[in-house]
């Protein structure tokens, strides 16, 4: 059986090694000053709780790569938040990506295509946009949380993602964690948080969340669908199981 190459930047088993006891800010500091430098990007929905890791990238190298992808959905609140957050953090290096208006002319030229076909709608919006992003970085870094949803409950900190590593800096945080957090670094939480939303993607694809829900159950709420596309597991688009 072909094995697969090994990463350039080493084995994800023994970065996951290497790093098992940093702190989340602490494991970046070192991904970003030791092992990949300017290769590495933050990518960043500007959602409910990514203050977190926008703060920690902000302390450790201003001018780190973070990637917004801005899908043309997205609700009015998030495109202030991530304006109003980038200048309180002095981000120097945010990197807005959108759809190509190419695609969008053909995939999806009356703009409801979130109501007939979500997954070709997140495909060109923000998989494809994701994919021409990355270029050139060999590793990119996420929010998720194992608390999540149950599709990332044994979420690891290191993946490979195709040809790249993926790290989750916060795959074993709390919503404790992240409250502190924010708490104690006095960051600005998303505008729509207060109004029920602890976890937002695009304005046709979110809804507000019930006490005891899982925080993504507001995400395509009623489809068998539970991510966008830009993140996989053992090379599949995760989904809902089908009950």
């Amino acid at each position: 059986m072909t094995q697969l190459l090994r990463h350039p930047y080493g084995d994800i088993d023994d970065l996951a090694a290497a790093y098992a006891d940093h702190t989340p800010k602490d494991l970046l500091s070192g991904l970003i000053n030791d092992v990949f430098g300017a290769r590495i990007a933050l990518v960043s929905s500007f959602g409910a709780e990514s203050a977190v890791l926008l703060h920690m990238i902000s302390q450790i190298k201003a001018d780190a790569p973070v990637i917004f992808l801005d899908t043309g959905k997205l609700f009015a609140e998030t495109l202030a938040y991530q304006q109003k957050l980038s200048a309180r953090l002095g981000l120097k290096n945010v990197q807005i990506m959108r759809p190509d208006p190419i695609h969008e002319a053909d995939f999806d030229p009356d703009l409801d295509l979130s109501q007939t076909n979500t997954a070709v709608c997140c495909f060109f919006r923000k998989t494809v946009p994701l994919r021409k992003a990355l270029r050139g970085y060999p590793a990119w870094i996420t929010g998720r949380k194992s608390y999540q949803a149950q599709t990332r409950a044994h979420l690891p900190r290191f993946e490979r993602d195709g040809l790249h590593i993926k790290v989750n800096p916060l795959a074993n945080w709390t919503p404790e964690h992240v409250a502190q957090y924010m708490e104690s670094h006095e960051l600005p939480a998303h505008p729509l948080v207060a109004k029920g939303f602890p976890s937002i993607g695009c304005s046709d694809c979110t809804t507000p969340v019930a006490s005891g829900e899982d925080a993504r159950a507001g995400r395509w709420r009623g489809q068998d669908q539970t991510e966008c596309g830009i993140h996989f597991a053992g090379g599949k688009l995760v989904r809902a199981s089908a009950a």
